[in-house]
């Protein structure tokens, strides 16, 4: 039997207070939305359709590129009529699994234990037990207890409100019956809409057996409505992303304050320190250290390398036990060869760094070619942007560059060469040879500093 999954992402969000619809909303630094449709492709659908309505344009910008089919709902008229609207595009014996695009944390083994739960001619209901149940729809069952129906809080008398299994909303049933009971509901109810529940009683008039399986978490089931939700959310999905790294090996010195914000491979022996933030692509090797408060973007790190509190390293690789940091910021189209070391506040962009050599202080390096064993003192700046256009620095193998110096590119300093400290280097520095380039060290005799003039006095 066929399997389409319908996900529902037409809300507005009023409550969000944000120009950005709903569905768009950020988690782990992805669109909520973009969430469900992950966990839904892991079910091997024969087809996703994505029900938007407010702010469609902006989802569909967003998520055009996902392999699913776009089905405008014009009027929000409920979640029935929400499912209505994809009904066309499913054939009769399909089974259809409703989702919720602001349900995001919802696990790929609860929906596939939804799915089989339904089998060929069942319903299969997601419910949850909440300790305070407001605001939900309740469960209601039998004196035999079998479901029979869902009621929306507001809709609900004094009796059931105390009811405390609640619908997530999450079902799974046959299109065809699906069909039939869309055909049917009344928006006779406290919100004038077209609840999609209200298919849960129709399915038992029919006689058409209902089952109500519990999610594994309450967690799993929450839906985001505002900002609040969505910070709970997000510590929920850190948490459950450390706890996997951390059964892969991963050492995180604190789970509750590591944010990954992408993907992370990382080797044996690895340690993460508080707070950092991982986002895009990010590869560590074996036996890598990263200390506190940094932020790791599209980089890889390998075995061995020690990374010190506050760096930022972004498109970027580094070699082999290397020390970068504190407090070191290394840029895209940064390649930092084995053994070498990145100081603090030094500050690197599209350059290369031979293996063994050291930036050790408070310096920028930029569009240049650092060859092996090459010291850069403190406060070496390479000037590389005339106002135009970039230009490349070369420093060959062995080269020693003092502090505070200048180099204004383009230039080279050749092999084993040595810049005197505070040189300002205009021209190619010879292989073997100290250049130096400053102004002449003059004392005047008899000088006095000037003095402030005291009031009242000329």
């Amino acid at each position: 039997m066929s399997l389409h999954i319908v996900i529902l992402a037409a809300g507005q969000g009023k409550r969000m207070n944000s120009a950005l619809p709903k569905v768009l909303q950020p988690l782990g630094d992805r669109p909520l939305l973009k969430h469900v449709v992950e966990a839904a492709q892991t079910l091997d659908p024969d087809r996703i359709h994505v029900v938007y309505g407010h702010g469609g344009e902006a989802v569909q910008s967003a998520l055009g590129y996902l392999d699913v089919n776009w089905v405008h709902q014009a009027e929000q008229l409920g979640t029935g009529h929400a499912v209505a609207q994809a009904m066309d595009a499913i054939p009769d014996d399909a089974r259809v699994l409703v989702l919720y695009g602001d349900v995001p944390l919802v696990r790929a083994a609860t929906l596939s234990h939804l799915v089989t739960a339904a089998g060929g001619d069942k319903l299969a209901l997601l419910t949850v037990v909440l300790d305070n149940p407001a605001g939900y729809g309740r469960v209601l069952r039998n004196d035999d207890n079998r479901v029979v129906g869902i009621v929306e809080d507001k809709d609900a008398n004094r009796e059931q409100r105390h009811i405390q299994e609640t619908n997530t909303g999450l079902l799974c049933a046959q299109a065809r019956h699906l069909r039939d009971w869309l055909a049917r509901l009344t928006n006779t109810n406290a919100q004038g809409e077209y609840y999609l529940t209200d298919c849960i009683a129709l399915a038992a008039v029919d006689g058409v057996p209902v089952v109500a399986g519990q999610a594994g978490t309450a967690a799993e089931t929450q839906g985001i409505n505002n900002k609040l939700d969505l910070s709970r959310a997000e510590r929920l999905y850190q948490r459950r992303q450390a706890e996997t790294l951390m059964a892969q090996g991963l050492t995180l010195r604190d789970p509750d304050r590591f944010d990954l914000r992408g993907s992370l491979r990382a080797g044996r022996d690895t340690t993460i320190d508080v707070n950092v933030v991982i986002e895009g692509e990010v590869v560590l090797g074996d036996g890598v250290t990263i200390g506190p408060n940094c932020v790791l973007r599209h980089c890889t790190i390998e075995d061995h390398t020690q990374i010190a509190s506050h760096t930022v390293i972004e498109h970027a690789t580094v070699g082999a036990r290397c020390q970068i940091g504190p407090f070191a910021r290394l840029r895209p189209d940064t390649r930092v060869a084995d053994r070498a070391k990145i100081g603090n506040f030094v500050e690197t962009k599209k350059t290369d760094v031979g293996e063994g050599s050291k930036i050790n202080h408070l310096s920028y390096v930029g569009d240049t070619r650092v060859g092996r064993d090459v010291n850069i003192g403190a406060g070496v700046i390479t000037c590389n942007y005339d106002g135009a256009n970039k230009h490349v620095t070369r420093i060959g193998d062995g080269a020693f560059i003092g502090s505070d110096c200048q180099l204004v590119a383009p230039v080279t300093v050749e092999r084993g060469a040595t810049v005197g400290a505070g040189t300002t280097l205009t021209r190619n520095a010879p292989a073997d040879k100290l250049t130096v380039g400053r102004a002449r060290q003059t004392t005047i005799d008899g000088w006095q500093r000037p003095k402030k003039h005291t009031p009242g006095h000329q």
